[in-house]
């Protein structure tokens, strides 16, 4: 018996498939993501974000190395479909997924243009599919001429009995279909033009735009291996029909799949990194190998490391302090209007008698205070952090509540380390809006590792470059940077390319406290203040951004 493959663990998984996804599809805050629900697919995101859904590799048909055939063959599909397509409909419904298929194999045709040394993981997914979808019988009502439909439009067959009358139905609605295909590669049209075919498609079908798609489980044998008895029937009925496109591809070439094990191997940690998913080592050589490939292909400039926390499934609950919160909004509240009325000794618009004959400040004056800056906060998640990193937390997300709640544009990320490589996350981008979701992400970042801040500015240098550049940049740490020098180097070009360098140092006294303030001035910021009760970190972070307000 042959011993088992190396798997690949889901961190691994998810690395190297954002960095694909970024890579592939040219927007840099794209993200992966698994499903136990139907098929791959995008929802695009403003800002160049987006999201890529994949089936759980434990729902896959295949062993170890199939199943990651398969997920990056899904990676690369749908990185496509977020770069060249305009719309993404979902696919519960008829139009959506009629308008999807269409859209798929416009996105795949145009993709391997650019990237032909996919056609062979193309041509051994597409078997893979195939494989994986049901017998028409096993469809029930006229779900059954949608799912005909999408088998002879992809793969020129059908699987399983239908009625002749459906069968020619679907036979001409995917000759239309493909028609249109072929008119919008050759002229350039987009998918607005094709959204405006798939009513003559729905017609030939005779079905109802808005009639539902049952979700397609194909996955009858999960982990099972795809023989090669299997793979040599699935792979000539795929060649067939499409021979123009897969005409050079080896059929036996794409059942192996040599182009791909190599970087599966080192995903995998074969000969070191073991089956919990490979290790950083072997993610790093991985991801540098499609680095290469990309770069070699003409895929464009690097996405920086920075990384969203992938898990849905956390309890943000845990560290929202309502009290904290609701209490911060009070005290700023006037700052959400912009104006505040305050008692002066001189200079006010008008007289208070009352406060005079109290021997208060007679005077009352309108300021100006409101924040009209884009702001970016860094939070440092060290090890040090560990012991306070609750009560840190709160204090973190309290901040970036009362910023949303005075519509303050902000960016929120964090850093640690990891066998000494530095993990940057991203909590929010400066184009989302705070929600849940955000707050999810900061709940799952655990504390850990050094202080590489240096490393961190110069990895968050383009991110916070041309067009989205911050006026102020808050870090907040409980610790002396590796690299003071370093430090100060890159505090001198984020002030150099106009933006205000602040940092907040808490500790565990008022003495400790000071000092790691005192060390932060030493470093070059602009401005720079001390706690030692983190519930106290987001006023004094608003007073540092806000700068105290202007007088009117």
């Amino acid at each position: 018996m042959a011993p088992a493959q190396p798997e690949v663990g889901p961190d691994g998984l998810v690395e190297i498939g954002t960095f694909l996804a970024r890579r592939w599809s040219g927007r840099p805050r794209a993200t992966v993501e698994f499903t136990d629900r139907g098929h791959a697919r995008a929802a695009p995101a403003d800002g160049g974000g987006g999201r890529i859904i994949v089936p759980r590799q434990g729902r896959l048909a295949g062993d170890a190395l199939q199943r990651y055939r398969q997920f990056r063959a899904s990676v690369w599909r749908e990185s496509m479909r977020l770069s060249l397509c305009g719309r993404i409909l979902s696919d519960d419904h008829a139009f959506g997924f009629i308008l999807n298929a269409i859209e798929s194999r416009r996105a795949e045709a145009l993709g391997r243009r650019r990237w032909p040394g996919m056609d062979p993981e193309l041509a051994f997914s597409h078997a893979c599919r195939w494989l994986d979808r049901p017998l028409l019988g096993s469809v029930y009502g006229r779900a059954r001429l949608v799912e005909g439909f999408y088998q002879h439009f992809v793969f020129g067959a059908t699987k399983g009995e239908a009625a002749s009358n459906q069968l020619d139905r679907i036979a001409r609605a995917s000759a239309a279909a493909s028609a249109a295909l072929g008119r919008a590669l050759e002229e350039g049209l987009g998918g607005e033009w094709v959204e405006r075919e798939v009513p003559g498609i729905v017609r030939i079908l005779a079905i109802d735009s808005l009639l539902t798609v049952p979700v397609a489980m194909p996955w009858s044998r999960p982990a099972l291996a795809i023989s090669a008895d299997d793979l040599r029937r699935a792979l000539p009925r795929i060649f067939r029909p499409r021979e123009g496109e897969f005409g050079r591809v080896d059929p036996e070439a794409a059942a192996r799949g040599d182009a791909v094990r190599p970087e599966y191997e080192a995903l995998a940690g074969s000969g070191g990194g073991g089956g919990g998913g490979g290790g950083r080592r072997g993610r790093r050589a991985a991801a540098e190998a499609a680095g290469a490939e990309a770069r070699g292909a003409g895929g464009g400039a690097e996405a920086p490391w920075i990384t969203e926390p992938g898990r849905t499934d956390v309890d943000e609950t845990a560290i929202y302090d309502r009290d904290l919160i609701a209490g911060l909004k009070r005290r700023f509240k006037e700052w959400k209007s912009g104006w505040s009325e305050a008692h002066v000794r001189s200079g006010g618009d008008e007289f208070d008698a009352e406060a005079h004959v109290d021997g208060h400040a007679p005077f009352l004056a309108d300021s100006r205070r409101s924040i009209r800056a884009r702001v970016a906060v860094l939070l440092d998640h060290s090890s040090s952090v560990s012991p306070v990193q609750s009560e840190y937390k709160k204090a973190a997300l309290a901040l970036c509540e009362v910023l949303a709640y005075l519509r303050v544009p902000f960016s929120a990320h964090a850093f640690s380390t990891a066998d000494r490589a530095v993990m940057c996350w991203q909590v929010k981008s400066g184009e989302q809006r705070w929600n849940s979701a955000c707050a999810k992400r900061l709940a799952q970042i655990q504390a850990n590792g050094s202080t590489p801040l240096a490393d961190v500015y110069a990895r968050m240098m383009p991110l916070l470059g041309s067009g989205r550049r911050p006026d102020v940049f808050l870090t907040l740490t409980d610790g002396e940077p590796s690299d003071p020098d370093a430090v100060r180097s890159a505090i001198r070009a984020f002030r150099a390319a106009g933006t205000a360098m602040a940092a907040i140092g808490f500790g565990p006294d008022t003495v400790r406290a000071t000092a790691i303030a005192s060390n932060l001035k030493g470093l070059g910021y602009d401005r720079t203040l001390a706690v030692s009760r983190l519930g106290d970190i987001p006023g004094r972070a608003l007073a540092v951004i806000g700068g105290g307000g202007r007088r009117r």
